[in-house]
């Protein structure tokens, strides 16, 4: 066995303590100690340095997991999620050496033995590791994939401040958009995505069926920032929000969902179900195409992605936002202020 001395036994960890009634709150978690084992053959231990927090895991804690793929969280059990990390220890047969830096999904733990065939070496693709978390690679796929843009299209992304929205409109304007429309709940960070991410124009709409959103309806808002209607959709919230698109689309707009925050993120739901009347007959007459994302439908996406990302990232043209919150004490509450939306972009544990 290949080893960085000195070899940990045990590992910090948060863990799910109780069933939360409505959204997860600080109080639902713990943070353990828990052994660990020797990597055996083709395992390794990693020392994890970062790991994302990301609002799947409410569906995860509310146990409606059908079609998700990934197990349900049980009081007991340990959270996990993507996760960056050095390898500080190898077991026989590991193709993994010390030292290098890998992704794998054993997240909200210090250390963590893994088997070495679901970690990926991240190499110098990107300037800085903790891009490689980054939700950037649903916004690409689904604006390469399922709604690919087109010289001059307007396009509307929905939940523009969180972790794909935030680099779904540079990408959209880097892929050709002519227009780049966003959302949010908060005028703060509508003037963030104007001045810091190139939006040309940010509405303000409420999540979670509230029906609490700041001024105008969310319709009459979308109306007025594009009045000639719009060619693409990425959608990652959902509800009046998603309604209001079927309305604003022109005929032939291509609509990709990558995320249901309006129904994930309600205190009212469980976190697998975001139901929204929409107008059936509009997409008919419209020719509108309306597809779910998902990256394991799209193998190659991952790759493509890394490479376009670094290369933008290196040329000026894209910025990775997130948040750094230090220590995995502060990694419960982080998940709450993710619930909240007090952060800009990804939310991120250093460790």
């Amino acid at each position: 066995m290949s080893i960085t001395p000195p070899f940990p036994r045990t590992a910090r960890e948060v863990r799910l303590v109780s069933i939360p009634s409505g959204l997860p709150a600080p109080e639902n978690f713990a943070v353990t100690e828990a052994p660990l084992p020797t990597p055996g053959a083709d395992q390794v231990l990693v020392r994890n340095r970062y790991f994302l927090v990301f609002p799947g895991l409410r569906t995860l804690i509310g146990g409606e997991v059908d079609g998700v793929p990934l197990p349900a969280l049980s009081s007991g059990d340990a959270l996990f999620g993507p996760a960056v990390g050095e390898v500080v220890a190898a077991g026989d047969g590991s193709p993994l050496r010390v030292g290098e830096t890998v992704t794998h999904l054993q997240g909200w733990r210090d250390h963590a033995v893994v088997d070495a065939a679901h970690c990926t070496p991240v190499g110098d693709t990107l300037p800085d590791p903790v891009a490689h978390l980054s939700q950037g690679s649903s916004a690409y796929g689904a604006l390469t994939r399922l709604a690919p843009i087109r010289t001059g299209d307007t396009v509307l992304v929905t939940g523009a401040a969180g972790a794909v929205g935030t680099l779904a409109g540079p990408v959209a304007r880097l892929l050709g958009a002519g227009r780049v429309i966003g959302t949010t709940r908060s005028p703060e960070k509508a003037g963030r995505l104007t001045a810091e991410l190139g939006y040309d124009a940010v509405l303000l709409g409420c999540r979670g069926g509230s029906g609490d959103g700041p001024g105008a309806s969310f319709a009459a808002q979308l109306a007025e920032a594009a009045p000639d209607g719009i060619d693409v959709l990425l959608d990652t919230v959902g509800g009046e929000q998603l309604a209001a698109a079927v309305g604003a689309a022109r005929h032939g707009a291509r609509f990709a969902l990558v995320g249901a925050l309006d129904g994930q993120l309600s205190a009212r739901r469980a976190g697998g179900s975001a139901p929204v009347e929409i107008d059936s007959f509009r997409i008919v007459v419209k020719g509108l195409s309306l597809r779910g994302y998902s990256g394991t439908d799209h193998p190659g996406v991952e790759e493509e992605w890394n490479g376009r990302f670094g290369a933008w990232l290196r040329s000026g043209e894209i910025t990775f936002p997130h948040a750094r919150v230090p220590g995995i004490d502060r990694a419960p509450q982080a998940l709450q202020e993710l619930f909240e939306g007090r952060h800009f972009g990804a939310v991120v544990v250093e460790l």
